[in-house]
């Protein structure tokens, strides 16, 4: 047996991901607005990039299938960012201006920054009064009598305990604590389950004289906090524009947000020094500046035209969702899209998860167009699973109050008019959609009769 050094070699195929290639995935997934800053950020760094604000382009009409067209939009979508803010303070500034107006001595002051601290965004202090005391190094009557004072700090209902005690403070600040009313308060679950006759039976009451109070109560807010730090949701331009036009569906990048990179190649020209070492070192920085500005401009031209021809191909499967609403959308995977327009299904997924189009419809992320089919009753084409939850929404809007519409109702209706759906699908949807059951449905409905 010999035992001695040798050599092998082996050759194999391996796909290796580069930094420019990392960098043009990252691009795909980028809105409008996440482009221009990154754009912003190369020009600063490499002196042959020059990035243009986004400025509307003069209608052009480029031929797709189907009657699908793409042509550019000066439409301005940044109108919104206009806007004045008009918030007012946060919960946190209104409170702690408010306690510097009660006057408090400086052991006060300690125990009412311990209570602030505690301060949930609802509005009701998150921490028992024990834990508070303690942590201001006072005793539990101390702490009370501070509390005592906050509670009355306008809104009324702010340094709650518990949602009684906030309907409570509330109640007490619009004089409405009547005998009855208060024994409402002390029987909230009897409440929520709409118990009318029990909660009758422990106030020791008529149902009629339980009314007055219930509407009263309904009226008082449970969160009297989150009107102070209730941010309004961004509302993002759109990336892609579809309408209807003159001869089909257009669709077109959001020229208004879209920005452009224009490649100062001219600059290799400037003068360079004249220390042949340094004029090398000057030609090197030259030469690869400017190989990253024409692939970043390179790079950006095909993250457009890969973004027009996937959302071209969506407009043009969904052409029912833009003139009808979403009971006519399609199902329809990435998959498919990726085949009709030549990319892989990997590509079609980073373009859609950052995306957002505007359609006659609203404005939607390009991913809400993917929806899964589901099975027909028959041999006609199957519907979508998104077309399937707008319309458990309509039969839940259309129910009756008194007589809401079950999981397992729902489902044969549906099944009824050609889509098999079981009952858990059916729960399933509508807890997607944040639609509660049936049955508290009915107890809300009852809730609502009675406080008329």
């Amino acid at each position: 047996m010999h035992i001695g050094p040798s050599h092998a070699f082996h050759q194999r195929q391996s796909l290796v991901v580069t930094a420019q290639l990392q960098q043009a995935i990252r691009l795909l997934q980028m809105g409008n607005t996440e482009l221009q800053g990154f754009i912003e950020a190369q020009a600063e760094e490499n002196p042959f990039v020059d990035a243009r604000a986004p400025q509307p382009a003069p209608p052009r009409d480029r031929p797709l299938p189907a009657s699908v067209t793409r042509r550019s939009s000066d439409d301005d979508w940044d109108r919104i960012a206009a806007l004045p803010d008009d918030r007012g303070p946060s919960l946190y500034a209104h409170v702690e201006a408010h306690v510097e107006a009660l006057g408090l001595t400086p052991r006060e002051a300690r125990i009412a920054g311990a209570f602030l601290d505690a301060l949930e965004p609802s509005g009701w202090i998150g921490q028992s009064v024990a834990e508070v005391a303690a942590q201001a190094g006072v005793t539990e009557t101390e702490a009370e009598t501070v509390l005592n004072l906050m509670q009355r700090i306008e809104p009324a209902g702010l340094f709650a305990r518990n949602l009684a005690e906030c309907l409570y403070l509330q109640a007490r600040a619009q004089r409405l604590l009547t005998p009855v009313f208060e024994a409402v308060l002390r029987n909230l679950p009897l409440v929520a389950a709409a118990d009318m006759a029990g909660l009758a039976r422990v106030c020791r009451c008529q149902i009629e004289d339980l009314r007055p109070a219930l509407r009263e109560l309904r009226a008082l807010d449970p969160k009297p906090g989150a009107q102070f730090d209730a941010t309004p949701v961004p509302q993002l331009p759109p990336d892609l524009i579809a309408r209807r036009g003159a001869d089909g569906w257009v669709v077109d990048l959001n020229r208004s947000t879209l920005p452009s990179i224009v490649v100062r190649a001219g600059d290799k020209d400037q003068p360079t020094p004249r220390e042949p070492a340094a004029r090398a070192e000057a030609a090197r920085y030259i030469a690869e500046r400017l190989s990253v500005a024409r692939w970043l401009a390179r790079a950006v031209a095909h993250r457009n035209e890969t973004s027009l021809r996937i959302g071209a191909e969506i407009v043009r499967r969904q052409q029912g969702f833009l003139e009808h609403g979403p009971a006519s959308l399609r199902p329809m995977t990435l998959r498919e899209v990726a085949e009709a327009v030549g990319v892989h299904e990997s590509t079609v997924s980073r373009v859609c998860s950052g995306l957002m189009m505007a359609t006659p419809q609203g404005c939607f992320p390009l991913k809400h167009f993917f929806t899964a089919a589901l099975s027909a009753s028959s041999g006609d084409e199957a519907g979508s699973a998104g077309a399937v939850r707008h319309r458990i929404r309509e039969l839940i809007r259309a129910e009756s109050p008194r007589d809401p519409l079950s999981d397992e109702a729902i489902a044969q209706i549906v099944s009824s008019e050609g889509i098999q759906l079981a009952r858990r699908t059916v729960a399933k949807y509508r807890e997607m959609m944040d639609i509660p059951s049936s049955a508290a449905r009915r107890r809300r409905a009852i809730l609502d009769a009675q406080t008329r």
